[in-house]
């Protein structure tokens, strides 16, 4: 066998044992009996980064999540909804002025992450809002969300539990946080 037909036999060998890992990695990622997660959020995993995200502690009643999502494609990313196990009610909030005074409300549409770039949701700004919290959230508990993006693609992320005294910020519930809607305040 010439020098180049054995070069040539070695690289088909190693392009095979290649593709073998990667097929074993795919494989035992998934645990057995479930089925791999769809195209769409796999590609949207990899899509959004949330980088340092945490949850205010609390035993009951309203909390909420905070972190920088970053979009690492080409095109922007519309988040319009959250979910976590630890609340049965979540709402995307943006915190805006009222009267003087500061106030958080539902954010119509979702949030805008722009193309290679990122979105902030923080104390006394946007934030992921968990409403009636079932499930008290300590300092040090790992609670997993999941985003909903407007194409249908899903991002999980976990938080970690932090204590942290809110704001004074009122709740403004309702689509548009009138003036006029009842006044919640996060405690």
């Amino acid at each position: 066998m010439s020098l180049r037909n054995l070069g040539a036999l070695a690289g088909a060998v190693l392009v095979l044992a290649l593709t073998a890992c990667g097929s074993e990695e795919s494989s035992s990622s998934t645990p057995s009996g479930q089925a791999a997660p769809a195209a769409m959020s796999a590609s949207a995993q990899a899509a959004l980064v949330v980088k340092d995200p945490w949850v205010k502690s609390a035993k009951s009643g309203m909390s909420a999540a905070y972190g920088t999502v970053m979009n690492t494609t080409g095109k922007e990313i519309v988040v319009v909804s959250v979910t976590s196990s630890v609340s049965p009610m979540m709402e995307l909030h943006e915190t805006t002025t009222v009267d003087g005074k500061m106030a958080m409300r539902p954010k119509d549409g979702g949030f805008v992450i722009p193309a290679n770039g990122s979105h902030e949701f923080k104390p006394g700004g946007d934030h992921f809002m968990l409403m009636d919290v079932k499930t008290e959230v300590k300092a040090g508990d790992q609670v997993t969300f999941t985003l909903t993006l407007k194409d249908g693609g899903t991002v999980q992320f976990t938080a970690l539990g932090k204590d942290f005294a809110a704001g004074n910020e009122s709740y403004m519930p309702g689509m548009g946080g009138s003036p006029s809607a009842s006044a919640m305040t996060m405690g």
